[in-house]
């Protein structure tokens, strides 16, 4: 059987991803290790932060067993590399309008859209946002477009 353990990003510059998400959340770390991993806990699900350089920075601090595989064991690669946008962060917000208003004063990441509507048999509202690692972040939840106005 196979149970939720976490969804982690393996960030290319861990406290401004640590920043982000704290921002967004607005909650501090659940748990951290050093400055290799944080945990943020969301209504008991987790989104973590790996620290894409801290193995290769601090080798004496970290011990691995079993070959080697590059695809998943180099970090410093999958930090660098370009996101390809495949997978998205979907979040939930109480008042679409109030959070979308939050994070434009924030000014915490990069692309943000304004709010949309796509209609597939029922409205779905949302925006989206890009965190320090290009990963899409999109934002539901209640919305009167009519109030909006």
């Amino acid at each position: 059987m196979i149970t939720y353990g976490s969804i982690y990003l393996i960030a290319k510059d861990f406290e401004k991803s640590i920043s982000f998400y704290r921002a967004l959340f607005q909650k501090e770390v659940h748990a951290q290790n050093k400055t290799r991993f944080a945990v943020f806990d969301i209504n008991g699900l987790t989104l973590a932060i790996m620290n894409g350089r801290f193995d290769a920075a601090h080798p004496d601090e970290v011990s691995t067993e079993g070959a080697r595989c590059a695809l998943y064991d180099d970090l410093v690669s999958i930090a660098e590399a370009a996101n390809g946008g495949k997978v998205v962060i979907n979040l939930n917000a109480d008042d679409l309008q109030a959070e979308y208003e939050r994070l434009k004063s924030l000014r915490i990441g990069s692309n943000m859209t304004k709010i949309r509507c796509v209609n597939a048999g029922n409205p779905y509202y949302y925006f989206c946002l890009k965190d320090p690692d290009d990963n899409t972040i999109e934002i539901t939840g209640n919305y009167h477009e009519e109030l909006a106005r």
